[in-house]
């Protein structure tokens, strides 16, 4: 008994070891030996996915998609034996980008890879700033990057702002660089700034902004003055009528 039983568990773990195979991604442009795809903005990348192997059963495996756990819509013709997912163009949101690909009739059967995209502080042009005297400057330039800028520095006319001397707040989140002052004044905050953020990557890039300080205007208070004009208007009005009633009076 136990000559015949042994073989046949062979044959039978043997044959499971034959039906069993895992699945894996091939990309354009190549996933790296952690399973992360570097990419750029406006790209674009393929994924392809397939089972392990060359079983012929391989052929009616059906696969599944997912990106960062949701389900990936795919055409029947793109299901069977070999899925492809195609990411064009690249954008923001597809950095650090999970896709997930299984079989169909086994969810533990996985391969992932992630999306790694990197771009540049978008830094560029030249905006006009108009600022009266007394209020309140606020500059700010967009670094959010990938990776982040290792630097960010501001001039005015082309020397490094003085932050002392000039009043200047300046703060820094990684995402926004802020230049504040306060109680502007011309013959220290007239002229034209300039943000530059540098990238251990893309280099430099830098945004321009001229800034023109104008005289302190009077302001007047608005609703007390709509206030006031309707009071006229309405005194007018009862005058008017009061008028009317004397003199349909008279007349009668």
């Amino acid at each position: 008994m136990k000559l015949t039983f042994r073989p046949l568990l062979f044959h039978f773990l043997l044959l499971c070891a034959t039906q069993t195979f895992g699945v894996n991604i091939q990309s354009v442009p190549e996933v790296n030996s952690e399973g992360v795809i570097q990419t750029e903005l406006e790209k674009t990348v393929s994924l392809v996915c397939q089972p392990d192997g060359g079983h012929e059963a391989q052929v009616d495996e059906e696969l599944v998609w997912l990106r960062n756990g949701a389900v990936v819509s795919l055409t029947e013709g793109n299901k069977k034996g070999h899925s492809s997912v195609c990411v064009s163009p690249v954008i923001y949101e597809d950095d650090g980008a999970i896709f997930t690909c299984h079989l169909g009739k086994n969810a533990t059967v996985t391969a992932s890879v992630t999306l790694n995209v990197t771009y540049h502080p978008q830094l560029s042009g030249l905006e006009e700033v108009a600022v009266e005297e007394e209020a309140e400057l606020v500059l700010w330039c967009d670094v959010w990057a990938n990776p982040p800028v290792s630097s960010v520095s501001w001039t005015l006319n082309g020397s490094v702002v003085d932050l002392v001397a000039s009043g200047f707040l300046l703060t820094n989140d990684g995402f926004t660089s802020k230049l504040t002052a306060n109680n502007v004044e011309k013959s220290l905050h007239e002229g034209t700034y300039q943000c530059t953020a540098k990238s251990p990557v893309y280099g430099e890039h830098s945004k321009q902004f001229s800034v023109t300080v104008t005289g302190k205007t009077m302001k007047f208070p608005l609703m007390p003055m709509i206030a006031g004009l309707v009071v006229v208007c309405l005194t007018t009005i009862f005058a008017i009528v009061s008028r009317w009633n004397k003199i349909t009076k008279c007349c009668k």
